[in-house]
């Protein structure tokens, strides 16, 4: 049942390197009747909506707790250019397309969010509500995977897709780290309202 693809979520945390990920195993197949819920699309809109409403206040936050000079120099320190992020092409018009390059999109950053949150743990430990806010991002993250692990299998039969993971931070210095972060998380803010705009039209119930 579903119990095959937790594995694949708890992975999610630890992979940041780029791997190929199974969706669930070779030759496998998918398990259409006892994966998706009945409320599948409901959910995953809300979940979309939730994170681009959240977005731009968990970036702000971040700069706020990592303090100087990343809040007087955020242009320069935080600039996502040349930083590796999961592209989103508007051309990308069939839903099949905008399903798999949005599983790409959210893995990527799931695996990025468990990498931030655990920076922010060592760094910043007394930031609770920073901490709160990665940790509930991560998790509405996972559950948006789960739903279009769902819609891939269930809609495509597709249970390989092959994502490509950022840079761990791990042996980095303190100012790389928040650095890393913060050059994330900025480019997450703008790719997701990008994203959000093209995915929310295809969820809806065939």
């Amino acid at each position: 049942g579903v119990f095959p693809f937790v594995a694949l979520l708890l992975l999610q945390r630890r992979l940041v390197a780029g791997r190929a990920l199974l969706v669930n195993g070779p030759g496998a197949g998918c398990p259409i009747n006892s994966l998706c819920r009945s409320n599948v699309y409901e959910q995953t809109r809300k979940q979309v909506a939730l994170l681009n409403t959240t977005a731009q206040d968990l970036f702000n936050l971040y700069l706020k707790c990592q303090g100087e000079p990343f809040s007087s120099e955020t242009d320069k320190l935080c600039n996502p250019n040349g930083f590796y992020f999961p592209d989103f092409h508007e051309d990308r018009t069939s839903e099949k397309e905008v399903m798999v390059a949005m599983y790409k999109l959210f893995a990527f950053l799931n695996a990025s969010l468990g990498n931030i949150t655990r920076d922010q743990e060592e760094l910043n430990p007394t930031a609770k509500e920073l901490l709160d806010r990665l940790h509930n991002t991560t998790k509405t993250t996972r559950g948006l995977i789960s739903n279009l692990t769902c819609l891939l299998c269930k809609n495509y039969n597709i249970f390989q897709v092959d994502v490509r993971y950022g840079l761990s931070s791990k042996g980095k210095s303190a100012f790389k780290k928040k650095q890393q972060g913060c050059q994330v998380l900025r480019k997450y803010v703008q790719v997701i309202s990008h994203a959000a705009r093209i995915l929310l039209p295809h969820l809806s119930p065939a």
